[in-house]
């Protein structure tokens, strides 16, 4: 008799829109909902299985009444997370000191200074062609 967290191996013998019903065993059988089908997003059942493939598919739950869950998603070995590609420089970009506009607090001073101008162009549109709320 099959237990949960067994892993089992049947054939389908059913599909309907929301599952496929495996049997396996000494005749026993259970139903895999779809989304327990595949880690990916399964729209079609009919699309990943048949009626008649033999699957693996862990046991989940035993209900009371004897009804079987299945996930066949589960009973695929975990996958190996991939390693973060290499970082690579862009070699297009080279960086040379004498590209710069000065010393530090010549760069800062200047940021700052375009950052102020900015700052009260975008204030004094605001408050000259500012509407009252509501109106047109």
């Amino acid at each position: 008799m099959a237990q949960i967290g067994d892993i089992v191996e049947g054939k389908v013998n059913g599909i309907t829109g929301f599952g496929a019903f495996i049997t396996f065993g000494d005749n026993q059988s259970g139903m895999v909902h779809i989304s327990e089908i595949s880690n990916e997003f399964v729209s079609d059942i009919k699309a990943v299985l048949k009626v008649g493939d033999t699957v693996k598919a862990k046991i989940m739950q035993i209900a009371d009444d004897g009804k079987i869950s299945l996930s066949i998603k589960k009973a695929m070995p975990p996958k190996k997370p991939s390693a973060p590609a290499p970082y690579v420089p862009d070699s297009s970009y080279v960086w040379t000191a004498g590209k710069q506009e000065g010393s530090f607090e010549e760069m800062l001073s200047k940021f700052k200074q375009r950052s102020e101008e900015k700052i009260s162009d975008l204030k004094r549109k605001n408050n000259d062609g500012r509407k009252k709320r509501g109106g047109r």
